[in-house]
């Protein structure tokens, strides 16, 4: 044990470079809730979810968990195309396989949410600036279907937990 033990800097903290120190962070100095991930436009809403008891096509056996997801109407702000400018609101439900998988995703689109990363406000094809969904894939269908928003899909937890890790959700 003897052994002289030198210690060993990171230049790149020596220099300033590496990430915030605690203190700054702990004041509020570092923006966003989570270290690294950016927050997002979705406007003020709410995300609630229950488990049915029926199956997925391709999960037999397994429950769904429906989400919910309500936005009322209101006002843009800085982050929206029209600042200071009314939008409409919207409700809708999304649908995961009530197994481990599903419930990591859940966990995920939770974190997703409170970053305000799963909407955002844009103009419809009418001119009405209106709630809708932002860049993270959801199933919006409980049933069979060949679009992209319907079960059996069974690559969508697979992508649906990439897209979340590049945007920062883990």
């Amino acid at each position: 044990m003897g052994a002289k033990q030198e210690k060993m800097y990171c230049t790149r903290y020596l220099d300033g470079q590496g990430p915030p120190a605690l203190i700054d962070q702990a004041n509020g100095d570092v923006k966003g809730s989570y270290a690294g991930v950016s927050e997002g436009s979705q406007p003020e809403g709410q995300m609630t979810w229950v488990i049915l008891h029926r199956d997925l096509p391709g999960y037999p056996g397994d429950n769904t968990i429906q989400i919910n997801y309500v936005f009322a109407d209101g006002i843009q702000t800085d982050k929206h195309p029209n600042p200071g400018q009314t939008f409409l609101g919207m409700r809708t439900l999304a649908y995961l396989p009530d197994n481990r998988d599903g419930r990591r995703i859940l966990g995920l689109l939770d974190k997703a949410f409170y970053q305000r990363l799963v909407f955002t406000v844009a103009t419809n094809e009418n001119g009405e600036d209106m709630v809708t969904w932002a860049d993270i894939p959801h199933k919006t269908t409980p049933d069979a279907g060949k679009d992209s928003h319907s079960y059996p899909d069974p690559d969508y937890l697979k992508t649906a937990r990439k897209i979340l890790k590049d945007k920062g959700i883990e």
